[in-house]
């Protein structure tokens, strides 16, 4: 019925699964410990860091003045350039700067 299982088969079986519970057990008394040598690690390093002088906060940024002829209407001055060379420089200016088109303003674009 059970084929050829002798008792050293079923000792060895028995034993294989006594490691594996054994070295579960001690995995789950070592993440824990782990744990708290992070936590200990973490909070040297944020007391450490408190510690520091604080550096002299920078000035805020001055806001730029308005143009002399008022707000800014949205147009954009082209010279000796056309409509789709200027609308591939918007694209390219907006690509490399990170900042979203709908946020730059473009006044004037002249070809040099």
């Amino acid at each position: 019925m059970l084929g050829n299982l002798t008792g050293e088969s079923f000792l060895i079986a028995i034993s294989g699964i006594v490691i594996v519970f054994i070295m579960l057990a001690v995995l789950c008394a070592f993440i824990p410990l782990i744990s708290r040598c992070v936590q200990m690690v973490e909070s040297r390093g944020r007391k450490a860091a408190s510690a520091k002088p604080a550096a002299p906060a920078a000035p805020a940024p001055q806001a730029e003045p308005e143009p002399a002829g008022g707000a800014y209407g949205g147009e954009v001055m082209l010279i000796d350039v056309d409509e789709k060379t200027a609308a591939c420089i918007m694209a390219i200016v907006s690509h490399e700067t990170g900042i979203p088109l709908s946020e730059l303003i473009f006044k004037k674009i002249k070809a040099l």
